[in-house]
């Protein structure tokens, strides 16, 4: 599907404060302007992805990815890390564009396998997932680690 005027290319500096709206409209509130342009470097140094699409000169989605060597598979899992499109900008297929730009970019890193985690109250994102061909295949844990907690016994 082919969407007129949507342009998916690489995040840069100047998409910073576009990026930290979506963010926030992703449930990640906090993450300024300055913060976003902090860590794409970080992003880019890392090997990682962060990919926005740009309708008619206007940032409304964004997308980062991950690479994981992994001693359990033969070649690196790929991680959606992060995909988010405008709140008025959904149902138009730009979602679905910068997933395949982000598997894209997965694969040619030699990834043979992607996931993708979504919270578990954004029902709405899991079923994009699911109509893009993901599937529920596990359950994902996490701890907010904070200085001296080893996470023993919680």
């Amino acid at each position: 599907m082919t969407i007129p005027g949507l342009l998916l290319r690489p995040a840069r500096r100047e998409d910073s404060a576009a990026i930290a709206v979506l963010i926030d409209q992703l449930g990640h509130p906090g993450s300024s302007a300055e913060d976003v342009a902090a860590r794409l470097p970080l992003i880019e140094a890392a090997g990682m992805d962060a990919l926005v699409a740009e309708l008619d000169g206007c940032v409304v989605g964004c997308l980062t990815t991950s690479v994981m060597p992994v001693l359990h598979r033969p070649r690196p899992v790929g991680r959606i890390a992060m995909l988010v499109v405008a709140e008025g900008q959904r149902g138009k297929g730009i979602g679905a564009a910068l997933l395949r730009a982000g598997e894209a970019a997965l694969a040619a890193r030699g990834c043979t396998m992607i996931e993708v985690t979504s919270n578990n109250t954004r029902k709405d994102a899991h079923r994009f997932y699911e109509r893009e061909g993901y599937e529920a295949t596990s359950l994902r844990f996490a701890i907010h680690a904070e200085a001296g907690h080893s996470g023993a016994g919680h």
